[in-house]
């Protein structure tokens, strides 16, 4: 099924209604703007990062997206690189090239913030595309190593209430709190006051141990195996790490792999803190040095030819939580002073890069935001110019559509 794009089409400001916009470096967006935008991205680059300030927004996704067929259908680029598990990846290109299932099918077990209608209409696009160009497909790609899905829970269980179902309610006591973080992630339920107490993988160590005490056990056992995934995801979580950073450079490996690997031209969609080309430092941990991201390692490695793209937005009500307008020293503040729906800024303009360059703050909204605590929800970079090439900033946000 292709989902209707027209919601997404209206979130862009028409031709018509910013027909003043000027073809240099900065100015209001419209859609020949984004052409224009897409062709300046797409020229020497063989890595296109496009990070969003929040994962919620509907207008900021449609951009994405919208760059994202421009970068394909005019400009040859052929991969997505997406932040979630190779597996997961895996079924969501079995689907674009294969026509597998739905689109809402493949997302199923795919990271929560991709789970949404807009998602799902940008893979049905990709579908169709490739249906269009069997022998030119779009493929996309996953950052992580494969990693426990609900499923593995559900494995797990049987295999006990079948042979040694003594051990059964012991289990699921440790298995039933722990894989809600597959639909809320653990880090989240404890910033909304839902976490049960007693962290996730403490629970997921001593299910395995559990498992691994039963007579006849091996190491070689599918269903330790299974446990042990389990195990993997709640220790690698925000929540078992203690921390946001990621191994960034992992991930920056398995991108690298992909696109060297093929030779294809490659989008790259995560959040602003993971595609930034430099080091950086999150508002909530102020006194910390800047962490590299991915896309610091995209840029040692590819130079120019890995781009960085930055999606924000200034207010507006995303659903889960109501966004005021951000305080003075954001840059969100500046770009959204203008009253127009979305503007742009290419960083790589000398007369531009005078104009904006230099320390600076930009939002970021994510799962656990506060809006009592708006004034730390942001991330610093020590250059603006350095860290995007490209900012593009809508006024106003509203919230992506959940899948069922």
């Amino acid at each position: 099924m292709t989902h209707d794009t027209t919601a997404l089409q209206r979130s862009l400001p028409s031709p018509s209604a910013l027909s003043g916009h000027r073809s240099g470096g900065s100015g209001p967006l419209s859609d020949a703007t984004l052409d224009t935008l897409a062709e300046r991205l797409a020229a020497g680059a063989d890595i296109v990062g496009i990070g969003e300030s929040t994962r919620f927004s509907r207008e900021t996704f449609g951009l994405r997206d919208q760059l994202f067929r421009r970068l394909v259908r005019q400009h040859g680029f052929r991969a997505l690189a997406l932040q979630d598990s190779a597996d997961v990846a895996a079924g969501l290109d079995r689907y674009v090239r294969l026509g597998e299932g739905s689109a809402e099918a493949a997302l199923a077990g795919a990271w929560r913030p991709w789970r949404t209608v807009e998602m799902a209409a940008a893979l049905d696009w990709i579908r169709e595309f490739n249906r269009e160009h069997p022998d030119d497909p779009v493929r996309i790609f996953g950052l992580r190593p494969a990693q426990a899905r609900p499923e593995d829970y559900d494995a797990v269980l049987d295999h006990v209430r079948a042979t040694a179902p003594e051990l059964l309610a012991e289990l699921a006591a440790h298995l039933a709190p722990i894989r809600t973080a597959h639909d809320i992630d653990e880090h989240v339920q404890r910033a909304r006051g839902t976490h049960p107490g007693r962290p996730f993988v403490d629970h997921a160590r001593d299910a395995l141990a559990l498992l691994q005490a039963r007579p006849g056990s091996s190491d070689d056992d599918a269903v330790l195996t299974r446990m042990r995934l389990i195990v993997s995801f709640h220790a690698g979580s925000v929540a078992g790490r203690g921390s946001f950073t990621s191994d960034t450079a992992t991930e920056a490996d398995a991108l690298g792999d992909a696109q060297r690997g093929t030779g294809l031209r490659l989008v790259y969609w995560d959040g602003i803190a993971h595609t930034a080309a430099t080091g950086t430092v999150l508002g909530s941990a102020p006194d910390s040095a800047a962490r590299p991201t991915v896309g610091t390692h995209l840029r040692e490695r590819y130079g120019t030819r890995y781009v960085s793209v930055a999606i924000g937005f200034h207010h507006g009500d995303l659903g889960v939580v109501a966004v005021p307008e951000p305080g003075a020293d954001l840059v969100d503040a500046r770009l959204g002073s203008a009253d127009v729906p979305a503007r742009w800024l290419d960083l790589r303009r000398d007369d531009v890069r005078r104009q904006w360059d230099g320390p600076a703050r930009l939002r970021v909204i994510s799962g656990v935001y506060d809006p009592s605590r708006d004034a730390s929800e942001h991330l610093a970079v020590a250059s603006l110019a350095d860290a995007f090439d490209v900012l593009l900033h809508v006024r106003r946000a509203t919230g992506v559509r959940w899948l069922a």
